[in-house]
């Protein structure tokens, strides 16, 4: 299948349709789009990665400018840690979980620190150089098996332009012999998608400001774009009022972690709201929700909301907190999952001197946002609350549809419609054939009478989606999976 949803053409297993990807369902009435914003209350901040032991080379501080892969059965963490070494010097560390939660620390013994080799850092130049940032890609399908683990890294060692390094195992690490392979960028996240990779981060040669969201792009690893697109911005321009400073104003940090779903990139960035005095002690940083159909160009579906809250992380009693040496500010890894029935993503404090440990942030499985119907305001009579997707090749397979929904019940009900690119009804899927999910869940199937899948072999199609019912507003559309095998 491939959607035309102005990202590039490829084919895909699973389409997912979330609310706030309005490429992907660009036709709507009726519905409001809210987002499920995490918060974590005073007290309950729950840290997975903590400060190591007294001689452990992240005894001082645990950053998460990482990464998390799922690898086999495990998911494996990439972060940097600070020692009691002189000055700002972290090295890449090395963590494993299974459930996401709770992460062991295995002793690698690979780089010796303070005498020892007991430790759990990775062999990047044996740590002899501070790593500020890194992002690691996993291709398991790789023909070269010396480069099934790919790293981006910005180092003291090339003055913090990025540099590349490859891994058979992703403990052991050569660098790539073009090194440096970019210019000056703070990296936050990177992906592959449709046969190109990807590195998102803050930098690049734009007008206006460092603290934009940027990509730089390759087909081999080694020979990077010089040039980047600038993907998204925050910085006033007219008619606000100008704001001097680099710290000053509404920026973005690190540009964005990515979470790669195929037809639609989920982006969480560094929500830069700095002080108009240009002073860096007074900036704030939520993190905000960013999508991208292309991997280069992103939008805010809200702007400005925090998918990710600031607001009381790291304080353990009332009214004392730690806000008199940092205002809230946090800082987002590479690394999104789906454990079981919830969806994680982890993050850390910024700045990196108040970095106590990597946090976690979890949702149901992808509820990050829902549209909800409503019919009072501007509807008409005769109107009822709808969606439409954008056009659907579903290149000769027969598809499964399911619907991530709540608030389904005896007054609340959802029907679904399979027309064509030209909006004509498909024979046998309408929504009188249909066989809707009469109760809540994360996936509930839709069916149609003597029909379980979608089949048209006659071009394009579209999904619609209706909403009815005397409770209606009730309905929560969290996200909506085409998808060419079961489940």
């Amino acid at each position: 299948m491939h959607i035309h949803n102005g990202g590039p053409r490829q084919q895909l297993d699973e389409i997912v349709l979330f609310p706030f990807d309005d490429h992907s369902l660009p036709l709507q009435c009726g519905v409001e789009l809210h987002l499920e914003g995490h918060m974590t209350p005073c007290g309950r901040t729950r840290i997975v990665v903590d400060l190591g032991e007294e001689d452990a080379p992240d005894s001082e501080r645990v950053v998460y400018y990482g990464t998390v892969h799922r690898v086999g059965d495990e998911l494996w963490m990439w972060y940097l840690g600070q020692g009691k070494d002189p000055g700002w010097f972290e090295r890449v560390c090395f963590a494993t979980s299974t459930d996401g939660y709770n992460w062991h620390k295995p002793t690698l013994g690979l780089v010796e620190y303070r005498g020892s080799r007991e430790n759990n850092l990775v062999d990047l130049n044996q740590g002899t150089h501070h790593v500020q940032s890194c992002v690691v890609y996993y291709d398991p399908d790789d023909p070269d098996p010396d480069r099934k683990f790919k790293m981006l890294f910005q180092s003291r060692k090339y003055a913090s332009s990025f540099a590349a390094a490859f891994s058979a195992d992703g403990l052991s690490w050569r660098e790539s012999s073009n090194n440096p392979v970019g210019s000056w960028l703070e990296m936050a996240g990177g992906t592959r998608h449709n046969g190109c990779y990807y590195i998102c981060g803050q930098g690049g040669t734009h007008a206006g400001g460092v603290r934009q969201l940027v990509t730089h792009i390759s087909y081999d690893f080694e020979n990077w774009s010089q040039a980047s697109c600038m993907g998204m911005r925050r910085s006033n321009v007219s008619p606000r009022s100008p704001v001097t400073g680099s710290s000053a104003g509404e920026q973005i940090h690190l540009g964005a972690s990515l979470w790669n779903r195929g037809n639609v990139i989920v982006g969480f960035y560094g929500m830069w709201n700095g002080h108009p005095s240009n002073d860096r002690r007074l900036v704030t940083m939520d993190l905000g929700l960013a999508v991208s159909n292309d991997a280069l160009h992103y939008r805010e579906p809200i702007p400005d909301y925090p998918i990710v809250s600031a607001a009381e992380d790291g304080w353990q009693e009332l009214p004392h907190g730690n806000t008199l040496v940092n205002y809230p500010a946090l800082i987002q890894g590479q690394g999104f999952e789906q454990i079981g029935d919830e969806t994680l993503f982890w993050y850390a404090p910024w700045p990196e001197q108040s970095s106590d440990g990597v946090r976690v942030a979890s949702w149901p499985r992808d509820r990050l946002g829902y549209l909800q119907p409503f019919t009072a305001g501007r509807m008409r009579p005769g109107q009822s609350p709808h969606i439409i997707s954008a056009p659907i090749d579903l290149d000769g397979r027969p598809a499964h549809l399911a619907l991530n929904i709540d608030g389904l019940g005896d007054y609340s009900d959802v029907t679904a419609e399979i027309i064509t690119e030209q909006l004509e009804l498909v024979p046998g899927y309408s929504a009188a054939d249909c066989i809707p999910p009469q109760d809540s869940g994360l996936s509930q199937p839709v069916a149609w009478r003597g029909r379980d899948t979608v089949q048209h072999d006659n071009g394009p199609i579209r999904l619609r989606l209706n909403f009815s019912g005397i409770r209606a507003e009730d309905i929560q559309l969290f996200a909506v999976y085409m998808n060419t095998f079961r489940g």
